[in-house]
């Protein structure tokens, strides 16, 4: 006999009454005044204009499609019997086995994850708790201070003398036996600033209770890592995505790599079927096409290049950084952000970040795609 999945009938005598009104449960005191992580995503508003071709420059996107196998790669898994009403493979095997031929570290000190968001989220809930100390050089990525501040845990902010400087030194006078973790973006979002083997190497050293946590989120524009190191030093994760030059951030995929005694704590906490099987297969794809990928970075870097000279014609300073980023000083940021949207331009604002005044964020896209965002950005100097 046929069964039907039917939803559960409601009492007509009862249609249209309301619930009675409950209490909600109390969070843990640290998250009571926790702000959540504001994304100002400008997707509605790209909706809202379908006809206009939109220039999404907002979140460092890819602004390409990805390499052709990873449609290739799903179409053939979705025609065949690919068991979607399994559990993905867990733990991510086949994909952490062609992540360890692209940075060159055995699997084992390799961890997929659902964006490397859910890395950054794992290292905090493995290893934080309430009342640590976290130092984070600022400005940086902000959803990370979410993951932090959710643990109970403080953030102590560094601010080096130049904005654009990694100021190592100071970094190691801010640092203190009791700073639990600091946390490195290299290339940083949003000022572009890196920090070299060397420099994390020394830190590592210099600190060895100390966890550093450095994000690689801009690897594949940029080229230098310190991967390699955390075989070197038990101290060390670096955390990357494909979100990025990959162009995947759609199916939320990430990756860590880590000594393994660090990942022998991470397993314990790390859910093993959280990543999906589409994104598996699109990863795995990606890095089947790696010359796709390194033609685009290059475009990338070609195309900041010109960007950079085309606004210093315009009398506008362009700080070009080693990521799919440059930094656009303007005299009214909010106006011009405003003018951008008409145009069908989104980007980010990040005058109102500390010693960013008058600062807007742009993701560099091809050069084809450059010249067509400096005719839009012509149109609306004209207008301020």
């Amino acid at each position: 006999m046929e069964r039907r999945l039917t939803q559960p009938r409601v009492d007509s005598k009862r249609r249209g009454t309301s619930a009675p009104e409950t209490h909600a449960p109390d969070p843990v005191s640290w998250v009571s005044n926790l702000a959540p992580y504001d994304p100002v995503s400008s997707l509605a508003k790209i909706w809202d204009k379908p006809k206009q071709t939109p220039f999404k420059l907002d979140w460092n996107e890819s602004t390409i499609p990805p390499s052709p196998r990873v449609y290739e790669s799903i179409v053939t898994f979705l025609s065949h019997s690919n068991h979607l009403n399994w559990y993905p493979e867990l733990g991510s095997r086949g994909l952490s086995d062609c992540i360890s031929d692209y940075v060159g570290l055995p699997s084992e000190n390799i961890l997929v994850s659902n964006g490397s968001d859910d890395a950054l989220e794992l290292v905090c809930k493995t290893f934080l708790g309430p009342d640590d100390r976290i130092l984070v050089p600022m400005p940086t990525y902000t959803h990370f201070l979410v993951y932090v501040e959710a643990r109970g845990a403080h953030v102590e902010p560094f601010y080096s003398n130049d904005v654009y400087d990694a100021d190592i030194q100071g970094l190691k006078k801010a640092l203190t036996k009791d700073t639990r973790l600091v946390y490195l973006v290299s290339p940083n979002n949003p000022t572009g600033v890196t920090y070299d083997s060397d420099e994390v190497s020394e830190l590592c050293e210099a600190y060895p209770d100390t966890l550093f946590l450095v994000d690689e989120a801009y690897y594949e524009f940029y080229g230098a890592s310190v991967v390699q190191l955390v075989q070197q030093y038990s101290n060390l994760v670096v955390t990357r995505t494909f979100s990025k030059c990959f162009g995947i951030a759609g199916l939320r995929m990430g990756y860590l790599c880590t000594s393994t005694g660090v990942m022998t704590h991470l397993k314990k906490v790390f859910n093993p079927k959280s990543v999906n099987r589409l994104g598996q297969i699109a990863a795995m794809a990606c890095l089947s096409d790696l010359p796709y990928y390194e033609e685009y970075a290059e475009e990338v870097r070609l195309a900041g290049q010109l960007f950079k000279l085309e606004m210093k014609k315009r009398g506008l300073e362009l700080k070009t950084t080693p990521a799919n980023f440059a930094m656009l000083k303007v005299p009214n940021p909010i106006r011009f952000c405003q003018l951008l949207e008409d145009e069908g331009v989104y980007v980010r604002d990040r005058s109102t970040q500390p010693r960013l005044e008058g600062c807007v964020r742009i993701s560099i896209p091809n050069i084809e795609q450059t010249q067509e965002l400096i005719r839009r950005i012509d149109r609306v100097l004209d207008l301020m």
